[in-house]
């Protein structure tokens, strides 16, 4: 006998009972709620059971919300919090941990984006592209009046070995045929066996030595202003500061200071302490037409986002299962 109408919604029931009930708290890409949805009870904001997720919330799906330590007293229940991104910051970790809470964020999922913007910042800014389009806006630009540098066997150094970092560096040691001096405080010696680098045993060293600095390292207390005038001043003058992690770890003011004194060649900042990032606030960082500044968007390719999105809705999965 076929199942009844009756049997089916039962089932529906006991099917969705069955799942975990996960609160989103971010807009995230339709094929990842799509599969979220065939792993768990989802419920988004404009759901009317939104409304109590704190009070209810065993679980959370977020991108880009910040979970204060308030946020996570006010949630009783909570057990984890999937994470979209490598970045944890906008989340206080302390309270988690006192909590037990576990955090289960994506590092690797969106490497390659991110390390693609930085060649394409490192290019722009060797090139000098922003100072060519912005005085093309007014008058034609005679080539003869144009010069930039080339990143061919460069020297490039790289503060923090994870994921984006060992993926900038294959980038620029591949296409670029570049040197590569490299700093982690905390990864085994033999984390880059692949790539041809030098382990340098101090951030000043890669930056006394490096062309184009790149940064890859989280934002904690220990890296937070890390990169400040007196280390600006060690670069080389016609050294690139790249900085794709976090806003906070270079100190803009100095970055803005050490600028204007021509103290290196230029910037290409895809993070800032304030995003995204106003005039009000850059307007004279952003004068210097060798700084090219992005909202945050090193991850914001369609493949990133639905890789990252995925991997944070199977992270979460797993550790809910495993309990």
């Amino acid at each position: 006998m076929a199942p009844s109408r009756d049997d089916e919604l039962v089932s529906s029931r006991q099917s969705t009972a069955d799942k975990p009930t996960v609160y989103v708290l971010d807009t995230f890409p339709p094929k990842a709620i799509e599969h979220a949805k065939s792993l768990f009870n989802i419920i988004q904001p404009q759901d009317e059971e939104f409304q109590d997720w704190r009070q209810n919330a065993r679980a959370l799906l977020i991108r880009g919300s910040y979970l204060t330590a308030k946020d996570v007293a006010s949630c009783p229940n909570l057990i984890a919090i999937g994470k979209h991104g490598v970045g944890i910051d906008k989340i206080d970790q302390n309270a988690c941990a006192e909590r037990g809470i576990k955090i289960l964020n994506t590092p690797g999922a969106n490497a390659r984006d991110v390390a693609e913007l930085v060649i394409a910042l490192s290019l722009s800014v060797a090139r000098g592209i922003r100072s060519i389009t912005t005085r093309q806006m007014s008058k034609p630009v005679p080539k003869e009046t144009c010069n930039g540098l080339t990143l061919y066997r460069k020297t490039v150094g790289i503060i923090g070995m994870g994921n984006i970092g060992r993926t900038v560096a294959e980038i620029f040691r591949g296409g670029f045929e570049t040197d590569i001096i490299a700093y982690d405080a905390y990864m085994p010696e033999d984390i880059w066996t692949h790539i041809p680098h030098t382990r340098a045993n101090s951030i000043n060293e890669v930056i006394t030595q490096a062309d184009v600095l790149s940064i890859h390292v989280p934002l904690t207390d220990e890296t937070r202003g890390m990169i400040s005038y007196d280390q600006i001043c060690m670069m080389k003058p016609d050294a690139i500061l790249i900085n794709a992690a976090r806003g906070g770890i270079v100190n803009e003011q100095d970055l803005t200071r050490a600028l204007s004194e021509g103290r290196l060649w230029g910037a290409g900042l895809d993070c800032h302490e304030q995003e995204p990032p106003s005039f009000e606030k850059y307007g004279q960082l952003w004068e210097n037409l060798n700084v090219i500044s992005t909202p945050h968007i090193g991850a914001a390719t369609s493949r990133a986002q639905l890789a990252s999105a995925t991997a944070a809705i199977d992270n979460l999965h797993q550790y809910l299962s495993s309990l």
